[in-house]
């Protein structure tokens, strides 16, 4: 089944999340159907959901019996240990022969590559891909068709698509994340459970209170976005060029699917047949009576602000089969002595015996001048500038620039990019990086692949950041290839995951070990409910000034910073410290460790250098009754305290 529309291809994407579901939706008006199966996926919470080995190649069977074609979900990152099972089933599907994978861990093209399969891939969307370089990038690895950001419109699909030549898919009905694609990690921080390995615990679906300058604002349910729902803007779809329209629900039920994919099949034939004529309302009342929440077009037209926010069910788990609240805010495990002592204990163990161990050196991430000049008098190793600068503070000038370069010693000084670069940040940092007159730094903070397409050959050493979660060895050779000169160890490494990656890596590891890294990074605004909304009371945040916004459970308050593109950061209401463990971190093989200072007065900074510095040559305490008291409301070993 083959639709066309002024000669481009027109298919229409169905989810399905069990065997008994995939044989009535692949008999729906479809073109395709995709699926997960038994390991290594994004759907891996449910039991009874995803397919089996046996059903996959039955699947396979019906679909192209039917002329349609079927996608594959190896889409979650994988640690070292699961490494041998991604080749075994990835073994298996080149021997039965799915239309393309959707992928989401480097790692998977890289054991295609080193396999020798011929399996075509589809970029998922939790690569977040949002820019040309990022599509070039891929287009270079063997990836045929991309599954844009969520937050991407229309308008900027089209010119990707038209100027890439890449096939695009887009979702266009169904359950959405406020937070960019994998770029999520409260989930791996509080319980262990990683959204970016099909485990999400939902703390976006939270109940909030929103608290700015003094006042708290009536916003139950900030983070809870509302479904999207593109069926009565199928022609504007079909203008942007958009290749595949992409339903979610691989977690619905059997009816629920058949009734959207009709519908939605039935739309789209309309409009092929007489788009003059075609009526865009048809279904509208059905799908909105049987909706899961409410509807919304997200970022198809451009930032939809707080419409975007859903208030229907939240809270009650109605959205769920089993009729249970699947997430409720959850105190963090707490932070003792023991449990210290046993990471340490366990880490001691994959010191690396037979290799020279690489003294390690101290990197700190900056949000203004102050705090740089701060870094630079305590005499880090590396200075980052940041590319996302949190408000009120403005962006890393030119002139700051040049100033920090010439006072700036031994420290070796990085320019950080921002963790989402559009095509006009390129044209800016093009100006000056390529165009413009040598700058007095040492390297680039890289925070996408398509920055590091972009600035491989620009003269500057490539250092990679967090976000770009590296979660095994094979990911990590893969971007060392690709030009980066350090690899940043993913946040959301449990114990024994880091333990393994570290043990196996030969090359150089940076490692966060202190401050508030962003556990969210999004597009939707969360200071705009403080802007719009009338306050309901009045209450102080207790850890962070006024003027920081907050969210706040009865477990914590986490503060989210908006940067200069707009763009808010939710931070953890703790901060994490890994102090007490530096050395046996770096007999594991890290070499670099990064403070995330952004967030801390001056003063405050230097108090946590010096107690870093100190610890490193080995002349202070280390324990948690260590002298450094923290400046927000304890800490925590994040995603590194779960085994």
């Amino acid at each position: 089944m083959t639709r066309y529309f002024n000669g481009k291809e027109i298919e229409l994407l169905a989810p399905a999340g069990t065997f008994e579901i995939f044989k009535e939706v692949v008999q729906s008006r479809c073109d395709a159907v995709y699926f997960g199966g038994p390991v290594l996926n994004m759907r891996m919470m449910r039991k009874g959901y995803n397919l089996s080995h046996e059903e996959i190649a039955e699947a396979l069977s019906i679909a192209h019996g039917l002329g349609k074609k079927v996608y594959i979900t190896v889409n979650n990152l994988f640690s070292e240990q699961e490494t041998g099972e991604a080749r075994e089933y990835l073994a298996f599907l080149d021997g039965v022969r799915p239309d393309a994978l959707i992928v989401q861990d480097m790692a998977v093209l890289e054991l295609i590559r080193e396999m020798g399969l011929t399996l075509p891939i589809h970029a998922s969307v939790m690569m977040n891909v949002h820019n040309l370089e990022m599509i070039y990038a891929l287009r270079d690895l063997g990836v045929s068709r991309v599954v844009t950001s969520r937050e991407m419109d229309l308008q900027t699909a089209k010119l990707l698509g038209a100027r890439s030549g890449m096939e695009l898919e887009y979702f266009v009905h169904g359950d959405m994340c406020s937070v960019h694609g994998a770029n999520c990690y409260y989930s791996s921080h509080v319980f262990g459970m990683s959204s970016n390995r099909g485990k999400c615990m939902k703390p976006c679906r939270w109940n909030y209170r929103i608290k700015k300058d003094g006042y708290i604002f009536p916003a139950d349910y900030p983070l809870a976005v509302k479904d999207m729902f593109m069926y009565e803007n199928l022609p504007e779809l079909i203008d942007s060029g958009i290749t595949s329209f992409k339903i979610e629900g691989r977690m619905r039920d059997k009816d629920f699917m058949v009734m959207l994919v009709n519908s939605y099949g039935e739309a789209i034939d309309r409009y092929i047949e007489d788009p003059i004529g075609f009526d865009r309302t048809v279904d509208s009342k059905l799908l909105y009576q049987n909706r899961k929440r409410d509807f919304s077009t997200a970022y198809a037209f451009g930032k939809p602000g707080l419409r975007n926010i859903n208030r229907r069910y939240e809270g009650t788990g109605k959205f769920y089969s089993t009729g249970k609240v699947f997430s409720t805010p959850t105190a963090e495990r707490e932070l003792s002595e023991d449990r210290v002592l046993q990471l340490k204990g366990r880490l001691a163990q994959e010191a690396r015996p037979n290799q020279a161990r690489v003294s390690p050196e101290l990197a700190v991430r900056v949000n203004n001048m102050a705090q740089a000049k701060a870094a630079l008098e305590a005499k880090v190793g590396h200075l980052y500038l940041s590319g996302d600068v949190y408000e009120p503070d403005r962006p890393f000038t030119k002139r700051d620039i040049m100033e920090l370069g010439a006072i700036k010693g031994e420290t070796k000084l990085y320019l950080g990019l921002p963790r989402m670069m559009t095509e006009l940040h390129f044209d800016q940092y093009d100006q000056l990086l390529i165009h413009g007159e040598r700058l007095p730094i040492d390297g680039l903070l890289v925070t996408n692949l398509g920055a590091i397409r972009r600035y491989n050959t620009s003269g500057y050493p490539m250092i990679g950041d967090a976000s770009l979660n590296i979660y095994n060895t094979l990911a990590a050779g893969l971007y060392a290839g690709l030009g980066l000169k350090r690899i940043p160890v993913s946040p959301e490494m449990t114990l024994e995951h880091f333990a393994a990656f570290a043990s196996r890596s030969s090359l150089p590891l940076e490692m966060v070990v202190h401050g508030t890294p962003a556990l969210m990074y999004m597009e939707h605004d969360l200071y705009e409910n403080a802007e719009v909304m009338e306050p309901i009371g009045e209450e102080d945040n207790r850890y962070v000034g006024n003027d920081v916004l907050v969210l706040m459970t009865d477990k914590g308050e986490n503060p989210v910073y908006r940067d200069q593109h707009g763009r808010c950061h939710l931070v953890f209401s703790k901060e994490l410290c890994y102090l007490p463990m530096l050395d046996e971190l770096n007999a594991a093989g890290v070499s670099t460790f990064r403070i995330e200072g952004s967030t801390y007065t001056p003063e405050q900074l230097r108090e946590i250098i010096t107690a870093y510095q100190q610890a490193m040559r080995g002349t202070s305490q280390q324990g948690l009754t260590s002298s450094m008291q923290p400046v927000y409301a304890g800490y925590t070993l994040g995603s590194l305290q779960f085994d």
